[in-house]
């Protein structure tokens, strides 16, 4: 640390750099105490929440980093939190009527935030690093660090019966990024919870994904559903997939506190409308070189073209036009079986009982394809 500085006046300049970056919100958090979210995380993955996101549980030398800041990095001193808002316009909640139409969530259907978030942070990370100098590292939802209990402990917001992050000025729509920092900083108040009594985020979820305030059930949640898990969507959700086929924002969309949130300012992270909602005719032809194209730099690319295109032809099923049926029957013969199961799915949901046995005596399943005859036995 610079002689003439002291953790009062290095916390003030992070507050000025931070700004003249471009970011919305920025805090100090001490990394020296306990961790009571390390306890809720081992409680999560012990009754299987988690899903396919067996990364959530992997552990280093038996310690598994999420549990503490400076499990992950021992030397760890402060966390410098940063949030970037992306709130956006639009009404998520009424584009899910829009039947015909995919939806993307509102944080995919732009060029990507770590992107953006990481290069900024980086610059204020080399000047901290300067200013300081002491050692720093920099992460953006790329390693096994907990940003939001973090970005509460440093008073960016506090974590919402949604398990997300809710700002007073921000609403729900905040990036985080993070910087651990080997410096001793002045650390802001953590913010509270002002949730009250509004369960608003809790009743709205189609597939009550939440089994408390407070709580997540991944394995239920639409937005681990199309972006994360690997296999076919199970046939319970499916219907509550409605048209969106990457992510969910209803939780989100409904917290009282985004009424507060002023549209994200930051230019590159500007919302694309072509990627947040398009025709499902147009989505489910995309073959992979085509879906790479499209989504390049975006979020959605790295779900990949078959769970991509398997969301897609969900929403076709949900879609009551059966217009789109002939696209449902012509990806029965799809080379991914996510995809050609879903597509079983969809075509009887459109096509009247007569018209889907027809189309069953001349689409037999491949041989051995076991999770595509039970489409069509279902």
């Amino acid at each position: 640390m610079t002689t003439s500085d002291n953790p009062r006046s290095i916390r003030g300049k992070i507050q000025s750099q931070a700004q003249s970056l471009g970011f919305d919100a920025i805090g100090v958090a001490s990394v020296r105490e306990p961790w009571p979210a390390g306890a809720r995380l081992h409680e999560f993955l012990a009754d299987g929440r988690h899903g396919d996101m067996d990364w959530l549980g992997q552990r280093r030398e038996g310690v598994n980093p999420r549990e503490h800041p400076q499990a992950l990095w021992a030397d760890a001193r402060c966390a410098i939190l940063v949030g970037q808002s992306y709130a956006s316009a639009d009404d998520a909640i009424a584009l899910l009527q829009l039947k015909q139409k995919g939806l993307v969530s509102a944080y995919a259907a732009r060029r990507d935030y770590h992107d953006v978030v990481k290069g900024k942070l980086k610059q204020l990370a080399q000047w901290l690093a300067r200013d300081t100098g002491a050692d720093v590292k920099v992460f953006v939802d790329t390693a096994p660090l907990m940003e939001k209990p973090l970005a509460q402990r440093a008073g960016l917001g506090w974590q919402g019966k949604h398990t997300n992050l809710v700002s007073r000025e921000h609403g729900s729509w905040l990036f985080l990024g993070a910087i651990l920092s080997a410096a001793d900083i002045e650390a802001d108040a953590p913010e509270e919870d002002h949730c009250g009594s509004c369960r608003a985020c809790l009743d709205v979820c189609p597939t009550n994904a939440f089994p408390a305030p407070y709580q997540l059930d991944a394995r239920r949640c639409l937005a681990y559903l199309t972006i994360e898990h690997k296999g076919q969507i199970p046939l319970e959700f499916r219907q509550a997939v409605a048209n969106r086929i990457f992510g969910c924002d209803d939780c989100l969309a409904v917290c009282p506190w985004n009424k507060f949130a002023q549209t994200s300012r930051e230019a590159r992270l500007e919302m694309r409308d072509d990627l947040r909602i398009a025709p499902l005719s147009e989505l489910a032809a995309l073959d992979d070189a085509a879906f790479r194209t499209r989504f390049a730099g975006t979020p959605v690319k790295r779900t990949g073209r078959d769970r991509f295109v398997r969301n897609v032809v969900c929403a076709i099923g949900n879609s009551d036009d059966v217009s789109l049926a002939p696209v449902a029957e012509r990806l029965i013969g799809d080379s991914s079986p996510l995809v050609r199961g879903m597509a079983v799915w969809a075509a009887r949901r459109l096509l009247d009982a007569e018209a889907f046995e027809r189309l069953k005596s001349v689409q037999a399943p491949r041989e051995g394809d076991r999770s595509v005859a039970k489409e069509w036995d279902a």
